[in-house]
């Protein structure tokens, strides 16, 4: 074990599953800008799209199964496939990845939710996590018929998730409240209740991450400000008698040397066009999202840059992705020893959790597997990868005897 290793402690990492499309480039990919057909070989060759085809999706899912990652966040959204029937259709794919699947609970009855989590537990032998978007982009929200204000959909938020719980462990589960009713709501055959994740940057959302989420997630923020929301959710979740596990969603760029990371991110953001930049900064800034504010604000609004390291906000964090891409805009970007030392740094703060991804996803989360992975393990903070020699639990392969007949 490292010197710098923090004994009975350690991180779990995750990575995303792009319904939405994935590419070499951050247009297209993710939830960036949606692709656009360009016309010749050049470009084609360099955005590389790859439609969300269940073929590629399930490319993704094994992958980070076989790369080690414990489970994939699956988005929501318009543009989007949904992330239920896409995770569904992924667990005969897969053998013990989990799934994290993102749903607003303004557009779903908390109690059909409580019954589908019960069968998504069911029918994948206890692989579902689920992540809770209160919501922050008003279009969006009302493309699906939601145009309660942001202080309300929080508050809603808040019961759906005390019904959701309710009708998990105290069926039959009655409730009246401003947003929702049940009476006698139950699941049938019980559940084994998949924790649930729940982020959010607003004043709001303290109190329900405190009383009702297992993971309060960030975006990958400067240290100095995801301590402070550690702080200020902890504080919250200990006036409620419970305590709450952290994680952060960002993206990742490791490789050999971090002069080669930097020099794919410059490849990055030289793949970027000012029309692009402006459409995606346009729609950013129509959301009501306090945390899409505080990216945006990491690069003091602007938008030209000359060179990737001008986008640097902290040692190795880079903002170069929320240039095009809504929501978590920031990147590990170094060699493969320097981000393993960005996750510890982190991890130090109270990470506990990392909800990985890279362009494109099946190659970078080799990079990341093969190259930051073991570092994490000689640190201490990851444990063996299950099935292999270093895994306590394997039983060891027979020694093969040479026989000469």
């Amino acid at each position: 074990m490292s010197p710098d290793a923090i004994p009975g402690t350690g991180v779990t990492l995750h990575w995303f599953l792009p319904t939405s499309g994935d590419s070499r480039g951050l247009v297209g990919a993710g939830q960036g800008v949606p692709h656009e057909v360009r016309s010749g070989l050049h470009e084609t060759l360099r955005d590389g799209f790859r439609a969300p085809t269940i073929d590629y999706l399930a490319e993704v899912a094994r992958t980070a199964e076989q790369a080690g990652f414990t489970g994939v966040l699956t988005p929501t959204g318009t543009f989007c496939e949904d992330a239920w029937l896409a995770t569904a259709a992924l667990v005969r794919e897969t053998s013990r990845l989990k799934f994290l699947v993102a749903f607003r609970p303004g557009v779903i009855n908390p109690v059909l939710a409580a019954q589908m989590a019960a069968a998504y537990q069911r029918i994948s032998g206890g692989r579902l996590m689920l992540n809770v978007v209160t919501g922050g982009e008003p279009t969006e929200q009302a493309r699906f018929g939601d145009t309660v204000d942001k202080a309300q959909r929080y508050a809603r938020t808040a019961e759906f998730l005390e019904v959701v719980r309710g009708t998990w462990s105290a069926a039959p589960f009655d409730f009246e409240g401003d947003h929702y009713s049940a009476q006698g709501a139950l699941v049938a055959g019980g559940i084994a209740a998949p924790p649930v994740y729940f982020g959010g940057s607003s004043g709001p959302a303290g109190p329900v991450a405190a009383r009702y989420a297992d993971v309060y997630l960030t975006w990958g923020e400067p240290p100095e400000q995801v301590s402070e929301k550690i702080a200020w959710i902890r504080e919250l979740a200990a006036a409620e008698g419970r305590t709450v596990r952290f994680g952060m969603r960002v993206h990742t760029l490791s490789r050999d040397t971090s002069e080669a990371a930097w020099a794919h991110a410059q490849w990055l953001l030289d793949g970027l066009d000012p029309d692009t930049v402006a459409r995606a900064q346009a729609a950013m800034q129509a959301s009501e999202s306090t945390g899409q504010r505080r990216m945006s604000a990491l690069r003091d609004q602007r938008t030209s840059y000359a060179s990737a390291h001008d986008l640097e906000v902290h040692p190795g964090l880079w903002a170069g992705v929320g240039l095009v891409r809504g929501g978590a805009g920031t990147a590990f970007v170094g060699s493969h020893d320097e981000v393993a030392g960005l996750v510890a740094e982190y991890h130090a703060l109270g990470i506990d959790e990392f909800i990985l991804s890279g362009y494109p996803h099946v190659e970078e989360a080799w990079w990341f597997a093969e190259g930051v992975m073991p570092r994490l393990r000689a640190r201490g903070l990851l444990a063996p990868l299950p099935g292999t020699r270093q895994d306590p639990g394997t039983e060891p392969a027979p020694r093969r005897v040479a026989v000469s007949v």
